[in-house]
């Protein structure tokens, strides 16, 4: 159970960076969906912006009329410790997190705050692990990372895969992804940012492997997987080197239930081959354009941060990830879909995530940990509950 009761805190959830494209329909998602009762805030930059906010919402939710707001910076440490220690939990959009994230993350764990965000950048993860993994322990924290399409429909889908398989064998899972959808400046602006950071993202991964303990008796492996057609989607399969083996990697080490000698591999469904072709000479393209420092910038200010896809747009997006999953003699096929993955679904996943930890019984957990091992099977309900998918489609 959350380690804060309710008489020692004002608050039990602070929506940090509420006013940005993401954060506003985060708290479109909590103002239609929390429960009576729930003590919750607005926060970020501009008063200005949070009142028009609150003004927005309390169109379809007239008692967010009286939602606090909180007007801080994300590189105020001071202010940040006020807002950490005001709250149970710190739910934050504010990106790239590389840059803007760090000192709210260590506000929370020096507050015993739980926390949430939505990265999916890999470095931020590292550095955070290795700053705030011990002192959040010590306060009780749980620092929960990538609670958006990065990376809870990849973390969570592995997870339920794993429960239809045998318990005490070795187990493989290969994730495949599909999506229909398109991007916001502020993704488009994180994910230019992580590509730009040139030898400092793996330097923080090697740096993080020496403080991790060390596993005994288990193995887990994140291999990145070749390109190949795969039989089991009737796709070409093209390995995708985002943040999402990493986080299924974690959740299996901290789980015996994965396995004495655990394997996933993530991958790119493509219907066509002259797609599979073109994509990585794309993705190559806009990486070689990301080292160069003016030619990144010129593209973050073609598509600035926040901006996004309209309501029509989103509404026609949808993602589906399938698994495959191997061991102790059975195959199974398993599922999980929803709709637009970038915004409407990652918004409805942060939102569930703190509601979740804010409100829920759960694994006594604390430091750095995934959203499979901080909430698992509670989180998994919430989103079923929410109109995400999870499904076994076959077993063999």
């Amino acid at each position: 159970m959350n380690r804060q009761s309710d008489a020692t805190r004002p608050l039990d959830i602070v929506l940090f960076g509420a006013t940005g494209f993401v954060g506003a329909l985060t708290a479109e998602y909590l103002a239609a969906h929390a429960t009576s009762g729930l003590r919750w805030a607005l926060a970020g930059r501009s008063r200005d912006k949070l009142e028009r906010l609150r003004e927005r919402l309390t169109v379809t939710a007239p008692g967010c009329a009286d939602l606090p707001l909180v007007v801080t910076d994300a590189d105020d440490a001071s202010a940040l410790a006020e807002l950490a220690a005001s709250t149970r939990v710190v739910a934050t959009t504010v990106g790239p997190f590389i840059r803007y994230g760090a000192k709210l993350v260590a506000a929370c764990a020096e507050a015993g705050t739980d926390y949430v965000d939505l990265t999916g950048e890999a470095e931020f993860i590292d550095r955070s692990y290795l700053a705030q993994d011990t002192r959040a322990r010590e306060t009780g924290a749980r620092i929960v990372h990538a609670c958006g399409f990065d990376s809870v429909p990849h973390d969570l889908g592995a997870y339920f895969t794993v429960r239809q398989l045998p318990e005490g064998v070795p187990l493989t899972v290969d994730g495949f992804v599909r999506t229909d959808a398109v991007f916001s400046g502020g993704t488009f602006a994180s994910a230019l940012t992580v590509m730009g950071r040139g030898t400092r993202m793996p330097a923080a991964a090697r740096e993080r492997r020496l403080h991790e303990p060390r596993l005994v008796g288990r193995r887990v492996r994140t291999p990145l997987g070749p390109p190949h057609f795969s039989g089991a989607t009737g796709s070409w399969a093209l390995p995708l080197p985002t943040v999402d083996p990493a986080v299924v990697g974690r959740s299996a080490r901290a789980l015996e239930r994965y396995g004495p000698d655990f394997r996933y591999r993530h991958f790119a469904s493509v219907r066509t081959l002259p797609m599979a072709l073109a994509a990585p000479v794309a993705a190559g393209g806009l990486f070689a354009a990301a080292q160069v420092e003016g030619v990144r910038e010129w593209l973050t200010r073609r598509y600035e941060p926040g901006r996004g896809p309209d309501e029509e747009r989103r509404a026609r997006s949808w993602f589906t990830v399938r698994f495959v999953g191997e061991g102790g003699g059975r195959r199974v096929f398993t599922e999980v879909s929803g709709g637009d993955p970038g915004y409407g679904e990652t918004a409805k996943i942060l939102a569930e995530s703190a509601l979740c930890l804010a409100l829920d019984d759960l694994p006594e957990t604390s430091g750095q940990v995934t959203t499979a091992v901080a909430m698992g099977d509670t989180l998994l309900e919430r989103l079923t509950a929410a109109g995400l998918r999870f499904r076994v489609a076959a077993v063999r």
